[in-house]
């Protein structure tokens, strides 16, 4: 456990090690590929904190080069064309997008950098795991972990401690599942 420098209770093991399995977004995706293009219909459920549902319609090329997404939002009346994720460095990247509100009579866009790791002192992986269970027919999980290394030290002769460990953390979720339906031409 970790040393107790001043007079406080170790922390347990449960609150330095936690993973949680259940999702907080789950998406049906279905996808028909229609010469060169993926015509695709989202149903997004959003559980805790907000409990929303968004329904989507995508447009985008299948192709390698792709460049960009188109997607219409009914409920909330609203376009937008997205970038695919630039890659600026191995780590880091950047989407932009531009979108219409039919409901709001607003234009604006938008810009996104992102990174599979984390900021704030605590080091993060951030990443989707696809697993095909047969032709058509896939999931996709959407998961991330948050962790502080363990650390051992120790001294002699200096009044500090001869043996201290620091157990480290891990905050680990899996925060989306998404079950996707393709349909082939």
């Amino acid at each position: 456990m970790d040393g107790v420098a001043n007079g406080e209770e170790p922390v347990s093991w449960d609150e330095l090690y936690n993973i949680n399995l259940i999702p907080s977004e789950l998406f049906l995706k279905f996808r028909k590929e229609v010469q060169g293009m993926r015509v695709g219909v989202n149903f997004e459920f959003y559980n805790a904190p907000m409990n929303e549902y968004h329904a989507k319609l995508v447009l985008k090329p299948l192709s390698p080069e792709r460049m960009w997404k188109f997607m219409y939002e009914p409920v909330h009346h609203d376009v937008h064309i997205i970038s695919k994720k630039i890659p600026i460095t191995k780590f880091l990247n950047l989407q932009v997008g531009i979108g219409h509100s039919f409901q709001l009579h607003t234009t604006g866009w938008k810009w996104k950098l992102t990174t599979c790791l984390g900021g704030n002192g605590l080091s993060r992986i951030r990443n989707k795991t696809s697993l095909g269970l047969f032709p058509g027919f896939g999931f996709r999980f959407g998961w991330r972990a948050d962790y502080v290394l363990p650390e051992i030290t120790g001294a002699v002769g200096t009044g500090e401690p001869l043996f201290n460990m620091n157990s480290g953390r891990l905050q680990a979720s899996l925060d989306r599942v998404e079950a996707i339906l393709t349909h082939t031409s």
